[in-house]
């Protein structure tokens, strides 16, 4: 009788310590999904312009806000932030403990004007050109986004090796570069960047992977397979067929 009753003590002690380990583990998980912002709720944020609300349409922005992986907190570069639209999508998403650094070859009015709204306390402009687009203090990025502007620098005076390196050195290790543009016509390369708007994923590819890259996701859902890819983006008849890379600086 006595081994019989000492048996129920001891499973009930051993549950007792998984159900305590469990309650452990999952008031953890609060506090590690924490840092994922709501897309959903800052694409709905009032402040937000129509014109960035329009532009919504066609970049299919909570896809591609997850896609980045970006969180509280972060420290991001948007290369060819232009007006800024996905600018203020990054300093949103990282909030006011984050800091983003949006990059333009000379002072943009719209992208100035975007600076003075509150959405972008957390941001800096960066007036430099694409092949040394980090400002020297600037170190330990953990996120770089470049989106829809990488087939412009092809037919500008643009180092683009220099400019791939000198993103890789400023991510820290394990960093993260996301890269989303139009698809150019299969064997085009880098040459219909100025005629089309467009260039070839393999190409780019090639490129950002010779900076010492490692490509580790892809995203279709900008894809459309319709587009035939032989005319100007502003031309084409249906959405563009675009891309979105996901490459990673390796952490050692």
């Amino acid at each position: 009788m006595p081994r019989i009753s000492k048996t129920p003590r001891a499973f009930l002690v051993i549950t007792a310590g998984l159900w305590t380990l469990a309650m452990i583990a999952g008031a953890a998980v609060p506090r590690a999904t924490a840092a994922s912002p709501d897309f959903a709720a800052l694409l709905a944020a009032p402040d937000r312009s129509d014109a960035d609300r329009e532009n919504d349409k066609k970049r299919n922005p909570i896809n591609l806000l997850a896609f980045t992986g970006v969180e509280t907190g972060m420290k991001v570069l948007d290369m060819g932030a232009g007006a800024g639209y996905s600018t203020e999508l990054m300093a949103r998403a990282v909030g006011p403990s984050g800091q983003v650094y949006g990059q333009n070859t000379q002072e943009r009015e719209r992208f100035v004007e975007r600076l003075k709204t509150p959405a972008m306390k957390n941001t800096v402009s960066v007036v430099r050109p694409f092949d040394d687009p980090v400002p020297p203090d600037v170190q330990g990025l953990d996120l770089i986004t470049f989106f829809f502007a990488y087939h412009d620098v092809t037919f500008m005076p643009v180092d683009r090796t220099v400019m791939n390196r000198k993103m890789f050195e400023a991510l820290k290790p394990g960093g993260l570069l996301i890269i989303a543009d139009h698809s150019g016509p299969p064997g085009s390369g880098t040459t219909v960047g100025k005629t089309l708007h467009r260039i070839e994923e393999s190409a780019l590819r090639k490129e950002i992977e010779a900076a010492g890259f490692v490509l580790v996701a892809s995203g279709d859902f900008l894809r459309n397979p319709e587009d035939k890819r032989d005319v100007p983006v502003s031309k084409s008849p249906v959405p563009n067929d675009e891309f979105v890379l996901k490459f990673q600086k390796p952490a050692r």
